[in-house]
């Protein structure tokens, strides 16, 4: 799940990058640790090459290019974006990826945390009350639909911030809450992480082949993520433009078919 909070430190070294995460954030070193060998083992190239991993710092190879959130993001940009997170969810062979822990913040994670925050809302404006009241409804009725679905290796971070533009493809960084997952929830969350809207629309989720199972799927874990990015935004932050919770509220309630 996107955190809003400062969860590690970067430090660069010329052609090196050292990350060393806050102690709040347990297993997010050895998450990145993992998935970058992984990467680096089967699809080379798409991330930055693992050199170290000590004192809970990882050191990683500096790799070129801009960051997609805050470039004008044209068709060939999400195209090689798709493209880069088609080879991530498939990088990793099957026996090896049954055997990774399964990412943080899944589907019953993101529905308990949702559950909790429904809960302690306090009573604020029509709209918001109105989306916390038929986000909850959903909730209950909510089943979850696993049949049919591919599993992926997952970023676990739709951040277009962490999508690297080098003139030529993308390239990914930041495996923080990497691990087991399924192209679905990966898609779902992606679409409806809040840099994918907030600057101007990026429509990626159809650049995705998904069966009819998965496109179903994405569509109800695309509320879940929703009402997430509902509460994550209900107290405006710095670095998104004021507003953004309203449009927020107006994503839930559209999303929901409410």
């Amino acid at each position: 799940m996107a955190d809003l909070r400062h969860t590690h430190e970067l430090r660069y070294e010329e052609d090196r990058v050292v990350k060393r995460y806050v102690d709040s954030k347990p297993g997010a070193a050895e998450r990145e640790w993992r998935a970058l060998r992984l990467l680096a083992e089967h699809a080379p190239g798409l991330a930055p090459e693992p050199i170290a991993f000590e004192g809970g710092a990882v050191t990683m190879s500096r790799i070129p290019g801009v960051p997609l959130r805050g470039l004008f993001a044209r068709d060939r940009h999400v195209s090689a974006m798709a493209a880069a997170l088609t080879e991530l969810h498939a990088a990793v062979p099957g026996d090896v990826l049954r055997g990774l822990p399964v990412r943080p913040w899944q589907r019953e994670a993101l529905v308990d945390w949702v559950r909790k925050r429904c809960a302690a809302w306090q009573p604020r404006e029509p709209l918001a009350d109105r989306a916390v009241t038929e986000g909850l409804r959903w909730l209950e009725s909510w089943s979850p639909g696993e049949a049919g679905v591919r599993e992926a290796f997952g970023a676990g971070d739709g951040n277009l911030a962490n999508f690297l533009w080098d003139g030529t493809r993308v390239r990914i960084v930041d495996f923080e809450d990497s691990g087991r997952s399924d192209v679905a929830f990966e898609v779902a969350e992606l679409a409806e992480h809040v840099s994918m809207w907030v600057d101007g629309e990026v429509e990626i989720a159809h650049r995705f082949e998904l069966s009819p199972q998965e496109e179903r799927r994405t569509r109800e874990c695309r509320k879940v993520h929703a009402l997430v990015w509902f509460f994550l935004l209900s107290h405006e932050h710095p670095r998104n433009p004021p507003g953004t919770f309203h449009r927020q509220v107006e994503r839930v309630l559209a999303t929901l078919g409410a």
